[in-house]
């Protein structure tokens, strides 16, 4: 069970940072430079940080990992983006998607705490603390004044 979610997270997980290095390249407007700058520093934490580390955690429970698009798109909790939207809608997708992955790695910890799997738990942890900056940060864009 817990290589299965794990591998509909990597699937998810993948997605996200594809979606986030799309619009890194394509974003345009008056914020280009900010914007540029902020979806190359989500995809490039997110790769950096989650995409090899879970495949190999799949690995360890001596599973195979997925890796091509096709299966990524059979297992991805994600749409992806056929087309360019306007910056503001990116934003938008972005917190969108980064609330499903959420919900992915809620119930990869809550399985990976049931199988006694404390070390995957731990990472799962982290992930969920570094998606919870995301959310916040990209929440922060999209806020037109102050409360």
């Amino acid at each position: 069970m817990l290589a299965e979610d794990l591998k509909t997270l990597l699937a998810t997980t993948y997605a996200f940072a594809l979606k986030a290095q799309n619009f890194h390249w394509n974003v345009e407007g008056p914020d280009f430079a900010q914007l540029h700058e902020f979806f190359g520093s989500i995809y490039s934490e997110v790769n950096d940080n989650a995409i090899d580390k879970i495949a190999e955690y799949i690995r360890t429970l001596d599973e195979y990992a997925p890796g091509s698009f096709e299966r990524f798109s059979e297992l991805s909790q994600l749409q992806g983006q056929l087309k360019i939207p306007r910056a503001r809608l990116m934003i938008e997708e972005l917190a969108r998607d980064n609330g499903t992955i959420k919900e992915v790695l809620r119930r990869c910890f809550d399985t990976a705490t049931q199988e006694r799997a404390e070390g995957i738990a731990n990472f799962i942890a982290e992930r969920m603390d570094a998606h919870d900056k995301h959310g916040w940060m990209l929440k922060s864009f999209l806020k037109d004044q102050r409360a």
